[in-house]
């Protein structure tokens, strides 16, 4: 079984002005799809060609892998990258997920700053998640190819600020990618989703 790129949900130009096409095509295009390539190449007639990417993620962990690792924990990022934003971004509605945010955050807006904090405080690569810990809603990092998925976690929406997915845009400008990620891009509606799935899964 090989891994596949997943398609974009929405077209490569769609969520302009806060992010280019030409960084959709070379981070998604290019650099995303590199990850899926290697990792197919490295896993073949492998004791992992037939798990699935979440399990591929957790086996080479496990065994010290780290070529395997960190290109399967990098699609596997980069695919909740991908789907955790929408073309102008989305309103935090009432329900479930909403109430967790305000029991665990204090409001949304404590939310966003704490979110947006964790992005500009992280040294060097790595992600800025926002997590589900059995129902309790928390925003942890990692670096480099690390995923939330080691430690029980589950993800409810990830930023990448590896510099490759803002330079194009902003430079070395981080702060105006963190907060166009914020306020024009990130999808709360699908944050709300993987919330009550992962609830209704436990």
């Amino acid at each position: 079984m090989s891994i596949t790129l997943r398609k974009l949900p929405y077209a490569m130009d769609a969520l302009e002005p806060a992010m280019s096409r030409q960084t959709l095509e070379y981070h998604y295009g290019k650099h995303h799809a590199g990850y899926v390539e290697k990792l197919n190449a490295l896993i073949e007639d492998t004791e992992f060609s037939d798990l699935s990417l979440e399990d591929i993620i957790r086996k080479s962990a496990d065994h010290l892998d780290a070529a395997v690792f960190n290109n399967a924990a990098q699609v596997f990022n980069h695919d909740m990258f991908w789907n955790s934003m929408t073309p102008g971004g989305s309103s935090l509605t009432e329900g479930e997920f909403a109430r967790a945010v305000r029991r665990d955050f204090g409001s949304f807006e404590k939310l966003r700053e704490e979110f947006r904090f964790s992005a500009m405080t992280l040294f060097g690569s790595g992600w800025v998640w926002l997590v589900s810990d059995s129902g309790r809603l928390r925003i942890v990092t990692t670096g480099n190819a690390g995923t939330p998925l080691l430690e029980g976690l589950d993800p409810l929406l990830v930023l990448d600020v590896w510099e490759h997915a803002y330079y194009l845009d902003v430079k070395n400008d981080r702060a105006a990618y963190v907060d166009a990620f914020l306020n024009d891009l990130v999808d709360w509606n699908a944050a709300d989703n993987r919330f009550v799935e992962f609830r209704d899964a436990a």
